[in-house]
């Protein structure tokens, strides 16, 4: 299995899907106009074993809603991110069993030499 979830109004999703030249062999899901499903974040979660590390702490939301002096529970997470597409960590990249999430350099660096190593 090939799959992004990103978000194409999102400049940084899109520079970095350019960046590492991903083919037609990945399934783009654009999760603002396809939210993702149960299965899908159930999918997510089990390869990175952790809600909050795919929930986007930087979304406009989070800050609006008062969440950074709550500590919110995974099934928290889980629900904020199933029912608000900006909660995501994006982009949100699965390679077989591999995941990547988000954009920090680190992340995409770590990609990229995947990438060159299959």
């Amino acid at each position: 299995m090939k799959v992004v979830f990103y978000l194409k109004s999102c400049n940084t999703c899109t520079r970095i899907i350019k960046e590492i030249k991903l083919d037609s062999s990945f399934e783009f899901r654009e999760i603002k106009s396809k939210p993702l499903t149960i299965k899908e974040i159930e999918m997510i979660y089990s390869l990175s074993k952790n809600y909050e590390l795919i929930f986007n702490k930087r979304a406009k939301l989070f800050s609006e809603k008062k969440l950074k002096n709550v500590t919110l529970t995974e099934l928290e997470y889980k629900n904020l991110i199933l029912n608000n597409y900006t909660f995501l960590k994006r982009p949100v990249i699965i390679i077989g069993n591999k995941i990547f999430i988000g954009n920090s350099k680190k992340n995409v660096l770590e990609l990229k030499k995947y990438l060159s190593e299959q």
